[in-house]
């Protein structure tokens, strides 16, 4: 499978990579999708983000800004608090470290574990230490070390924050860090291996493939972003089901539990679960709720 899943759907993977990061060429500007969701006295609007960008990328247009000025709340996909992510680390701690696994070189084929040893050597973790994380844990910590290396920093959800905190506006998850985190924990050991997979791929590969999604994204062309995803999801019914439709599906009744309250709520959370037939639209839609391309 591709490896653009995760980009979307891992702010906890985003948080890890913050850090030092190599010159990215990018779009200087950007046009993202947003949608709307309304009746007589409230007003949803839905933002697909991307978790880590590249530093130069402008993507606040005027219309986002002024759902963001309408918006009397923000809510995402979770709360990662990058100046204290003590809660954070304690929820990966308990769900990802295990006693007695197999040591991580060997749970997979024996011809990727080259490539397994060389992103390994290249994070500067002791390779010992990976042993007692279970796999998708694992390509976490792998995973972040690539995103650094592709020039991405503080996506699009540290700037919705830094906003709707200085108007001294509330901001809402819809998971927990923990909860979150279950989902990737409770993946058969088969999909989590998929997921460390992309931690294997060659920074040139890995840098196209988030070029084109990055393109996707910006242009506001939700059929692209919608065709990775059906090619990615298409190898794995887990990462599908569990990821994507499972949590989309407890998200859109949330929308629909929250349109019964007056007010405007800006929900962000990543593109991909805006996108193509099992997304939080179609979702709204097939239960009757109108849903307006604004952006």
């Amino acid at each position: 499978m591709t490896k653009l899943l995760q980009r979307f759907i891992a702010p906890v993977t985003a948080l890890l990579a913050l850090g030092s990061a190599a010159e990215a060429k990018a779009p200087q500007a950007a046009r993202p999708a947003l949608w709307a969701v309304s009746d007589a006295d409230t007003t949803i609007y839905l933002f697909g983000t991307i978790h880590l960008l590249p530093s130069d990328m402008k993507w606040r247009t005027a219309k986002i800004d002024q759902a963001m000025s309408n918006s009397q709340q923000l809510v995402v996909e979770t709360i990662i608090d990058e100046k204290n992510p003590t809660k954070l680390m304690s929820a990966l701690a308990s769900l990802g470290l295990a006693k007695g696994l197999p040591p991580l070189l060997e749970r997979v084929p024996p011809a990727q574990r080259p490539a397994l040893a060389a992103a390994i050597k290249k994070s500067g973790v002791p390779e010992q230490a990976y042993n007692s994380m279970k796999t998708w844990m694992a390509a976490f910590l792998l995973l972040s070390n690539q995103f650094k290396e592709l020039g991405l920093s503080g996506g699009v959800e540290g700037v919705l924050r830094a906003d709707f905190l200085a108007h001294h506006k509330p901001i809402g998850e819809l998971e927990t860090n923990l909860e979150q985190l279950s989902f990737f924990d409770k993946l058969p050991e088969s999909a989590q291996l998929n997921l460390l997979e992309g931690a294997m791929e060659e920074n040139a590969s890995m840098k196209r493939e988030f070029g084109g999604m990055l393109d996707s994204w910006s242009r506001g062309d939700v059929k692209g972003i919608a065709q990775t995803f059906d090619k990615d999801l298409s190898t794995s019914q887990e990462l599908r089901d569990t990821l994507i439709r499972e949590r989309n599906t407890n998200w859109t009744r949330w929308i629909e539990q929250r349109m019964t309250q007056p007010g405007a709520v800006m929900v962000a959370v990543g593109a991909g679960h805006l996108a193509g037939p099992y997304s939080v639209i179609e979702g709204l839609k097939k239960d009757g709720y109108k849903v307006q391309r604004v952006e």
